[in-house]
């Protein structure tokens, strides 16, 4: 793996075979369900102490919390997407963010039942990473449309030329892709890192992330914000706070990337990346202002999280994920009248 204002309809999370078998469960009836794939004990472990205290309205609709794979990487890598979708629905994902369609050395698969597996497991495949071109278009949207994502985007810089000539001339082709994605119903976004919010190289007044938001058609490209990127920019390029991006005009932002940093001054960035609720970023604060401007996923991504976890927790992506679930889904603010 490598890294308009109404959304279009999307169907009804489905029931999946777990959850079938967890309310046959519930009635008596003999089934036997098997353990859980890993870390059941990180798990059920005790949710960060700062999490919200569960009054008020969910500031992430449990309908829209979804994770990044490129998260789980290392599990898709060993144990293929059919056991990892299997934990991910078990944790409580309703949807799942691709950055790539390979698992390692567990053997080849297709589209075709990626898509199974997720329908099986009743996910929903809501974007994915792509490097995207004119040249690979067509098929990427084929692809999508196979695993029915509804939006399509790319993890990297649109590209690496930093100038504004070099920018714009990207975001023109991005809208061209765009206008060719739209057409067949889905929407391209672009995803940060911190060098976006940096300036170009030849006018050191042009905030690269301000250029792309006037060069973008806003009904053809949307942008996927990572609020811990953004904020690294801050903290290296300071003139702007990344929640007034969003506030601008919510509907440009139909994804955000909820990745959590832990304060560090003796890193470069400002920051470093742990997983949801353990980390310095307020993000009750960040998304309380968004709750009645609209619904958008909050995908959660964890660059680090098969090499790192908090005390006294075992190495474990798939148990960072499962903290880092219950993380947003106690996300709470405002009044009680939330889902």
């Amino acid at each position: 793996m490598h890294h308009d204002h109404a959304h279009p309809t999307i169907s009804p999370k489905p029931m999946s075979r777990r959850t079938m078998l967890k309310a046959l469960a519930a009635s008596s009836v003999a089934v036997s369900l098997g353990g859980a794939a890993f870390g059941a004990s990180a798990a059920t472990a005790a949710p960060p102490a700062h999490a919200a205290d569960g009054k008020g309205a969910r500031l992430v609709p449990k309908s829209r919390i979804g994770i990044q794979l490129f998260t789980v990487r290392d599990k898709v890598a060993s144990v293929g997407f059919r056991a990892v979708f299997e934990e991910l629905a078990e944790i409580g994902f309703s949807d799942v963010e691709f950055a790539g369609y390979t698992q390692g050395n567990v053997g080849p698969i297709t589209i075709a039942e990626i898509r199974r597996l997720l329908d099986d497991n009743g996910l929903r495949a809501t974007g994915s990473h792509v490097n995207l071109t004119p040249a690979n278009i067509d098929q990427q949207i084929e692809i999508a449309h196979q695993l029915g994502t509804q939006f399509l985007g790319q993890g990297g810089p649109i590209t690496r030329t930093n100038t504004v000539s070099g920018w714009t001339t990207a975001a023109q082709t991005w809208n061209e892709m765009g206008a060719k994605a739209a057409a067949s119903g889905i929407r391209l976004y672009a995803h940060n890192h911190a060098g976006e919010f940096g300036f170009t190289s030849d006018d050191p007044t042009r905030r690269v992330y301000d250029l792309l938001w006037d060069e973008f058609d806003p009904a053809l490209v949307a942008f996927e914000m990572d609020v811990f990127w953004a904020h690294v920019g801050q903290h290296l390029s300071p003139g702007f706070s990344p929640i007034d991006y969003v506030l601008r005009d919510p509907d440009r932002f139909p994804l955000l990337h909820l990745k959590d940093g832990k304060l560090n001054p003796e890193s470069g960035n400002g920051y470093d990346i742990i997983e949801f609720g353990a980390g310095d970023i307020d993000y009750q604060s960040f998304l309380a202002p968004l709750r009645n401007r609209g619904q958008r996923w909050g995908m959660y991504e964890q660059d680090n999280a098969a090499t790192t976890a908090v005390a006294p927790n075992p190495l474990d992506s798939l148990g960072n994920a499962a903290r880092s679930y219950r993380g947003i889904e106690g996300l709470r603010g405002g009044d009680a009248s939330g889902r």
